[in-house]
């Protein structure tokens, strides 16, 4: 039962008015003078309780407490309820508003709030996307995010106006006012991503929300993203960029509704801008080049730029593959196109190897496309030729070179692995072979690039190593003789060893790989011990 009304006591004028006659300097301190003015007697019952008061202000207060609170008041009889009022009415225009205490963020220029004299808990007004509490911010400073935040309000209701438009638009709605299809306006689509740009600015602007590009873009707002989600307690989980991680999502989820569109393939082109060697995405957009019928040549012309900035990239040349396999069949009957591709292919291969004349990547694919449009012949072999002359340690080259001569079905058997003899192979075409890969030798007699290439020349063409003694004598002289011996070559030397093998000079032949192991190739020791047992092994077979 509250206590009977008296003459309502006039309110402390100090407790009404904001402190010190002073404005407010943060939104912390203008909430408390709120507070304050709401509850009159908050600051006396939060130093010194109730009994602070006089019994006058007590009995006010009560009465207060119970208007304030609707479900205290319905259990006072109705006379009872009539004196809370009446007190209540007789205090002057006391504020009967329920706000809340506000509850600083513990800054030490913060006025506290008073406690006691409500039943509700504080509240803070939040923070901003850098942490700070909004409740220091400066009556002016959140005026302004307030009208920023009323501004992303009122897109986003544009924005779902428009979105609800399209749908419409997509589900064949009839304007019953017009009688006309609802359709959107490309006008509309303009203004739409206009607005979307604005919307993702403010919510980073006001909450560090980052919205990329496709969350923003009209054109995908039908597509539910799938998000990589690394498992609980994952050891390392990876950290995306953000741009990267959105567009994944976006491309998990058109790959999980297998769409084949030209948004889907620009997505595709975005996602290797950004990561070349995912694999997946580039077979994804070869199905896309494939479902959409996209012209070959227009999807090579863009590759080779992608190309030409990621040169060590494999997914890249087996994009290339996949590309000409499929391009091929339509070409196949018409030698001028078949001829033109591949002149544009070679012009393009000699840009890529004139940045790295060792990319085995683009060498790999060299090999591949020859035989795939027969581009056998003197400009590969010249082309080869250029780079050996260039650098003669330049192995892919050589091998190049072996793989274009050796494998030209115009004078080769088809088939024919590198290590075994081809009958087919014309002599003048050893011969030739064989002078070249001496006169390269002559140039840097320590190179193995072009001994490996006169061994093999000489397998192909079914000659004797003993063919080229004459040569290889050339660099080794005194052998076994420890002050006169001279090596110029140690590939010289092991060809020499074979030499011997092959005519049954086998102490000889041992001789040249015990010099190779004790003092020319030392570092290969291990290596040449099991060169000579082999040959005792061979001897006495």
């Amino acid at each position: 039962m509250p206590p009977k009304s008296k003459a309502a006591p006039k309110q402390k004028d100090q407790e009404s008015q904001p402190q010190d006659g002073q404005p407010p300097k943060t939104i912390y301190e203008r909430s408390t003078q709120v507070y304050v003015q709401g509850h009159p007697y908050a600051s006396s019952i939060a130093s010194g309780g109730p009994s602070s008061l006089s019994p006058a202000e007590r009995t006010l207060w009560t009465n207060a407490q119970f208007a304030r609170t609707p479900a205290l008041l319905k259990r006072l009889g109705n006379k009872a309820q009539k004196d809370v009022w009446k007190c209540v009415n007789e205090a002057s225009g006391l504020p009967l508003r329920a706000t809340n205490p506000p509850r600083p963020a513990g800054d030490s220029s913060t006025a506290t709030p008073p406690k006691g004299g409500g039943q509700h808990a504080g509240f803070s007004w939040g923070r901003d996307r850098f942490g700070a509490d909004l409740g220091d911010y400066t009556p002016g400073q959140f005026s302004q995010r307030s009208e920023r935040a009323l501004q992303l309000a009122a897109l986003e209701v544009q924005r779902r106006a428009f979105s609800e438009k399209r749908q419409r638009a997509r589900d064949g709605w009839v304007d019953p006012e017009t009688g006309e299809a609802v359709a959107v306006t490309p006008d509309e689509i303009e203004g739409e991503e206009l607005r979307r740009r604005e919307i993702a600015r403010l919510r980073m602007e006001l909450y560090g929300e980052r919205t990329g590009p496709y969350g923003s873009d009209p054109a995908w707002d039908d597509v539910v993203p799938m998000p990589v989600e690394d498992i609980d307690g994952a050891l390392a989980a990876i950290a995306y960029p953000e741009d990267y991680a959105e567009a994944i999502s976006y491309l998990r989820a058109v790959m999980a509704k297998k769409e084949h569109s030209p948004r889907t393939l620009r997505l595709t082109e975005n996602i290797i801008s950004m990561n070349p060697a995912h694999y997946t995405v580039w077979l994804y957009r070869f199905s896309i080049v494939q479902a959409l019928r996209i012209p070959i040549p227009e999807e090579i012309e863009w590759l080779n730029q992608v190309s030409l900035e990621n040169l060590k990239n494999y997914q890249i040349w087996h994009h290339r593959r996949l590309l000409l396999d499929h391009y091929y069949p339509e070409i196949e009957a018409d030698p001028e196109e078949k001829g033109r591709l591949a002149r544009s292919e070679q012009d393009f291969l000699a840009r890529i190897l004139a940045e790295d004349t060792k990319n085995y990547h683009v060498w790999s694919y060299r090999q591949y496309l020859v035989p795939k449009l027969g581009a056998f012949g003197k400009s590969e072999v010249r082309a080869a030729e250029a780079l050996i002359g260039e650098d003669v340690r330049n192995n892919s080259a050589w091998s190049h070179r072996f793989f274009t001569v050796f494998s030209d079905p115009a004078h080769t058997t088809p088939g024919s692995l590198s290590t075994e003899h081809d009958p087919r192979v014309p002599a003048e075409v050893v011969d030739r072979e064989v002078r070249y890969a001496q006169d390269k030798v002559l140039l840097a007699p320590q190179n193995q690039s072009p001994w490996n290439y006169l061994r093999g020349v000489l397998v192909k063409g079914g000659r004797e190593m003993g063919s080229v003694d004459g040569f290889v004598q050339q660099f080794v002289s005194d052998i076994g003789v420890e002050e006169k011996e001279k090596v110029t070559s140690t590939h010289a030397l092991e060809i020499l060893a074979e030499i011997y093998a092959e005519r049954g000079e086998t102490e000889k032949a041992d001789l040249c790989l015990r010099r190779l192991g004790e003092k020319w190739d030392r570092v290969r020791l291990g290596y040449w011990e099991w060169r000579r047992q082999l040959l005792k092994n061979e001897e006495t077979a």
